[in-house]
């Protein structure tokens, strides 16, 4: 067996590079973390062949003294923190001192830099063969240039694993695409052989903000989004998250930073993906651009060779936080934030009325706030005992006009469970006067105006022409409805005839055993028998009809991966969806005027009133002048 030898400094370097330089972008991404650490107020960055040939970095920081110049490309050397307890409260992005030797040890490797008490800069040129640093004179204003070229030259085992020049360049964009989410207050400039592909500057006031957000992740996702700023316990989320609407095909569009740090988690992509859960269509992915700031003793940066992860001391909370904050943000948007980001996009920026976002709000900016509907959800058929509500009071004229006549004829038998309210013949039903349209107080859906096909319904409002999936959208109105009541009823639990016996692994045993109190208040009471049995003896009443075995075993496997479960309240909610969709106007129903604007009240002032139980569309909007387009109007 061979003896023990110590590596040399070359090859040490390299086996660290292969943790920190996986490709050109892992190279931008270490040396503009530098760059920001030194309090940079503008990096340029400029890349030649996808970042193999060139890759040259510079800033406006603090710099570095000549003296620190070798040592700041040795291993383990940095001014960033001195002790254990700078460790656990790490403010800055970088931290180990590796970036620098890493990268000299694969490349050919030049810094520049001067401090403002220097008169002249100093430079330091390194190549990977002998990493022996040699200090030269140069001119160069305070702050620091890196450049770093041939990657890989000395390591062509790693260059033959490189992709194509545009491949690698992409993974470049977005590396500087997430440094310059991650700070708003330092420009960027981006330059790929010579052309510039980014050009941004510090945006300081939140119009400028958004502007860099719909610079790098489009306009059309600050148009549909909700702004976010919500503060407890010792923590602030702030951002954007996309309406349900705007979801994706892939989670391509999904940016999350802790105290500046872009970081992808798992704790924090499950809190997004409750808060999204009957919103979104199957398969679709939300996106956001959030920002969780937390004291820095509370969160552990120092997991992962690459800094891309991060552990919470108290990951429970910070779940909570950012699950509740988002699902109420999804639940408070309305009729007229859709209608702000369709005219946006249809008349411009200007039109969106960007102030409007940062109003004060009684407690998210940009969410406006709705008293909970209660009105059209009972008109939906039979519904389940228990469920019981009562029509909201109603705010104009108008409405209770419309109200009184929809339930009119529900009582009467027409309309919706009744006989058509419309003539066997086909044409409308002559309906009563709606209100003006110039009156001051209309509603963002406007007022029914027809019924097309027995499915949909056409109403006009100033935007324009709105066309409602009625079915849809009383779904959604009776599934909320059906989940009020049942919270305001509690979590009733009902005993097995036969307890269920499960064989599961001795760490599921111990969690359903320390974990029994959390059980019961999901409804299952699960005890222990043994050391690797468990017995369920007690179900939710309303899932006596579920796979006991398959829903315990799932709780168990969610406590396992993020510390709790929410999936008694996942199934509970599926099976709310199924009875508000058997109990919801169907196809062919034809409804009267009153009975069209009884539901577009309805949807103004339900929660998630945009999507169905499925995460459909419940409505969409044609603006005037995209009707006119259709139209060559104004040509």
């Amino acid at each position: 067996m061979p003896s023990i030898r110590l590596l040399t400094p070359r090859l040490a370097n390299q086996i660290a590079a292969g943790e920190v330089v996986e490709r050109p972008a892992s190279v931008v991404k270490e040396l503009i973390e530098n760059a920001l650490d030194a309090g940079a107020r503008r990096v340029d960055i400029e890349i030649e062949q996808g970042g193999v040939k060139l890759i040259r970095i510079r800033d406006d920081g603090s710099g570095i003294d000549e003296a620190d110049l070798p040592l700041a490309l040795s291993r383990h050397a940095t001014s960033k923190i001195a002790n254990l307890d700078d460790l656990e409260a790490v403010a800055s992005l970088g931290f180990r001192g590796e970036a620098l030797a890493s990268i000299s040890s694969v490349s050919r490797l030049a810094l520049t830099s001067r401090t403002e008490s220097q008169e002249a800069a100093s430079k330091v040129e390194v190549e990977g063969r002998d990493m022996d640093a040699t200090i030269l004179p140069a001119a160069h204003p305070v702050g620091t240039t890196v450049e770093v070229r041939d990657l890989f030259f000395n390591t062509p085992a790693r260059r033959k694993f490189l992709r194509t020049e545009k491949t690698e360049f992409n993974h470049v964009d977005e590396c500087v695409r997430r440094q310059a989410l991650s700070r708003f207050d330092t420009g960027f400039t981006l330059r790929h052989n010579q052309r510039v592909v980014q050009s941004l500057r510090p945006a300081e006031n939140p119009l400028d903000r958004e502007r860099r957000i719909g610079s790098l992740c489009g306009q059309q996702f600050i148009d549909n989004s909700v702004v976010i700023d919500a503060e407890a316990t010792g923590l602030k989320l702030w951002g954007w998250v996309a309406l349900p609407t705007f979801s994706r095909s892939q989670a391509d569009l999904q940016y999350f930073f802790v105290n500046g740090r872009v970081i992808r988690d798992r704790l924090v992509a499950h809190a997004v993906r409750q808060a999204y859960r009957d919103v979104l269509y199957n398969n679709r992915h939300p996106a956001f651009v959030l920002y969780l700031e937390v004291d820095p003793s509370n969160v552990d940066v120092n997991v992962h060779p690459t800094k891309h992860e991060v552990r919470f001391r108290d990951g429970r909370l910070v779940h909570d936080f950012i699950f509740r904050t988002l699902h109420k943000a999804l639940a408070d948007v309305r009729p007229d934030d859709h209608l702000r980001g369709a005219v946006a996009q249809s008349h411009g920026r200007e039109a969106a009325g960007v102030s409007d976002r940062y109003g004060a709000q009684s407690a998210m900016p940009g969410v406006s706030h709705h008293p909970a509907p209660e009105s059209f959800a009972a008109a939906g058929g039979q519904q389940p005992a228990g469920f019981s509500g009562s029509p909201q009071p109603p705010q104009h004229e108008w409405q209770a006009r419309d109200q009184m006549a929809f339930y009119q004829s529900l009582n009467e038998g027409g309309g919706v469970n009744g006989q058509p309210a419309m003539a066997e013949t086909g044409e409308l039903a002559v309906a009563s006067p709606t209100p003006p349209q110039d009156s001051g107080d209309e509603p963002p859906l406007g007022f029914a105006i027809a019924q097309l096909h027995g499915i949909y319904i056409l109403a006009q409002s100033r935007q324009g022409m709105i066309v409602v999936d009625m079915h849809a959208a009383h779904e959604r109105i009776t599934y909320e409805r059906m989940k009020r009541a049942l919270e305001a009823q509690d979590l009733k639990s009902q005993p097995l005839l036969v307890p269920v016996s499960l064989a599961v692994s001795q760490k599921e045993a111990a969690l359903a055993e320390t974990h029994g109190e959390e059980l019961l208040q999901l409804g299952l009471r699960v005890e222990r028998i043994g050391p690797e049995t468990i017995a369920v003896r007690q179900v939710p009443a309303l899932l006596r009809g579920a796979d006991a075995e398959q829903l315990v075993r799932d709780v168990l496997s969610d406590l396992i991966e993020n510390g709790e479960s929410d999936r008694v309240e996942a199934v509970t909610h599926e099976l709310l969806g199924t009875m508000a969709c058997h109990g919801s106007v169907r196809a062919n129903r034809q409804l009267t005027i009153p009975e069209m604007n009884t539901l577009l009240r309805d949807m103004e002032a339900t929660e998630r009133s945009g999507q169905c139980n499925h995460g459909r569309p419940t409505w969409t909007v044609v603006t005037l002048s995209e009707l006119d387009k259709l139209f060559l109007r104004g040509r």
